[in-house]
């Protein structure tokens, strides 16, 4: 149940009228009509904006519609008041009814309280992580990982099809580095001293590779040529890396749907059938690109290559797809596994990607849009640096990984539930701190206590309720007197349980799944802030004397909880019921 929606049909019934009666044209688009918490909440529950969009196609002024349109909104029961403010809004105030029974509503619903059928069942890809087999993941990665895995929740809970990919970037040059990197450690694990020359991967995280390549091989690759070995230890060495990736994701929570892999794409035809599909289309060509911007490079010379026509899907340049020596660019690859995303049937692609493939938007999304016809849109989102620190000071190089911190020894140090909150609190775009001192404290500064502690709270009401002798069993709260919910602080806080659902809604819009823990933060607030005056006002506390009073009372605390413990799935976080 969507409140804010069930009033936006009200209004649109309201407007069925005027156009009857003649005081609007027929016809007038109402698709960007809202119905939305007020900026203001002295303003009134809900505000709608349906004058100011219709006036001027309707040709006249937003009050005179508004005026019209706020006495036809209190015929209906729901509707206690609507009053025009400032230039044609609508303010509109709600019977104490309405909230009353929505907590009624959200315990019968339980934690499908706000699931949305908005994305009609529709098919989306999301790709995330898509780290290099090259080592264990980094904390660059956990935050991909986590943006990923809850938006691809958020997705399913508001009515997508979601599969969760994996693109293993095990085609290039650096799976070749990974091989001679193992090479030195297999070296080392039949007692010679590695060269971990300049280029290679120096972590001591290929040393177990080492050794399986010596349980494999014993002795007899050494100093042999590069061409005996370098197929079967990057082989080798890219399935142990794979594995363990595989590992550390399952320490975070994540559980991939599908692993494809580039190296797959070679030598299947599958490149060259995406490029002519674009060559059909008259997208590819031979020529010659402009020089850089900017500082031209002493080593820039205008060599013909083969370009995609880019610029004719919203890219500012065209693009090469195969370098002069007939070899593929690093983008034609790239351009064939979004072909095969496109094949497979999905309505959507969404990537995302590190702040460092900025440059990479516009040309894989025009690549989309010319093999797609249009048909699938592409959502591109980059994930900023993580900024590590430990009471304030930057935290230390794994010497395991060797140059950078693993996604182990974060989850191992804060726990997975405190990394993924965290890792959400800011939009994908901003950057972000994480201080291990200060995501483990317990205090309103840090939002993940502060939720898991609204979540502690409302159990810590049931089991006080239950050693009072008070039944508080889900039939029970289920058909608690709720008119007894009559205070302004209560119904208050009803207000901002009825967010949720178009909560969900706007974030599943948009792909950002950021706004679930922001919005999980306010309702904590506002419960925190509605427990302590409790303190000084006796009649808002949840266990009063009078037993049908606590049991509607309680029944609030508890759909409190049904929608933190809702957010809190979505976001792959698992509610704490006590505090310690």
């Amino acid at each position: 149940m969507n409140l804010f929606e069930d009033i936006r049909s009200v209004v649109l019934s309201a407007l069925d009228q005027l156009e009857a009666e003649g005081l609007l044209p027929a016809g007038l688009d109402r698709s960007n009509i809202a119905v939305e918490p007020p900026r203001d909440a002295a303003h009134g529950d809900m505000a709608s904006n349906a004058a100011m969009v219709l006036a001027k196609p309707a040709g006249k002024a937003p009050r005179v519609i508004a005026e019209a349109l706020a006495a036809k909104l209190t015929d209906d029961p729901r509707i206690a008041s609507a009053e025009v403010a400032g230039p044609g809004f609508l303010n509109l105030r709600l019977e104490a009814a309405v909230w009353q029974n929505l907590v009624g509503t959200i315990l019968a619903s339980g934690t499908d309280y706000g699931r949305s059928t908005l994305g009609q069942g529709r098919k989306v890809n999301v790709e995330f992580v898509s780290a290099n087999p090259t080592g264990p993941m980094h904390v660059g990665h956990v935050r991909g990982a986590v943006v990923g895995d809850a938006l691809s929740n958020l997705l399913a809970f508001a009515g997508w099809d979601v599969t969760r990919e994996y693109y293993i970037n095990d085609g290039g040059a650096q799976v070749d580095v990974l091989a001679r990197s193992a090479y030195e450690r297999y070296r080392e694990a039949n007692g010679l001293s590695p060269e971990i020359r300049e280029g290679l991967y120096p972590g001591d995280y290929l040393i177990p590779v080492g050794e399986e390549l010596k349980k494999r091989f014993g002795d007899s690759l050494i100093d042999k040529p590069e061409s005996e070995w370098l197929a079967q230890f990057r082989e080798i060495a890219t399935e142990m890396m794979m594995a363990e990736i595989r590992e550390d994701l399952r320490l975070l929570g994540v559980e991939m749907d599908v692993y494809s892999s580039e190296k797959a794409l070679y030598g299947t035809g599958e490149i060259e059938a995406a490029i002519q599909e674009l060559r059909d289309a008259g997208l590819i060509y031979e020529g010659v690109l402009e020089p850089p911007k900017g500082k031209l490079p002493e080593d820039w010379e205008p060599r013909e290559q083969t370009l995609f026509r880019s610029s004719a899907h919203g890219d500012d340049v065209d693009r090469p797809v195969m370098k002069s020596d007939g070899s593929w660019t690093y983008f034609a690859p790239d351009i064939a596994y979004h072909y095969n995303k496109v094949k497979r049937g999905f309505d959507e692609l969404i990537d995302i990607f590190g702040a460092d493939h900025g440059g990479y938007v516009k040309r894989m999304k025009a690549a989309v849009s010319a093999l797609s016809g249009g048909r699938v849109p592409l959502d591109i989102k980059l994930i900023q640096l993580v900024k590590l620190f430990k009471n304030g000071e930057p935290f230390k190089m794994s010497k395991r990984a060797g140059t950078f911190v693993t996604l182990r020894d974060v989850v191992e140090e804060a726990g997975a539930d405190v990394t993924r909150f965290i890792m959400l609190t800011r939009k994908n775009d901003i950057s972000l701190d994480f201080d291990f001192a200060k995501v483990l404290e317990q205090s309103k500064d840090n939002p993940v206590f502060y939720v898991q502690y609204a979540n502690a709270r409302v159990n810590s009401v049931l089991r006080k309720a239950r050693d009072a002798g008070i039944a508080v069993d889900d039939a029970t709260l289920l058909t608690a007197d709720r008119e007894k919910l009559s205070h302004q602080a209560e119904l208050a806080l009803i207000g901002k349980l009825a967010e949720w659902p178009r909560l969900v809604e706007v974030a599943a819009r948009s792909n950002e799944v950021h706004r679930v823990a922001f919005y999980l933060y306010e309702l904590a607030s506002d419960f925190h802030g509605f427990w302590n005056r409790g303190n000084d006002d006796v009649s808002l506390r949840f266990v009063q004397d009078d037993v049908a009073t606590s049991q509607a009372k309680i029944a609030l605390a508890q759909a409190v909880g049904v929608v933190i413990r809702s957010g809190l799935g979505i976001l792959g976080v698992q509610p704490v019921e006590e505090m310690r």
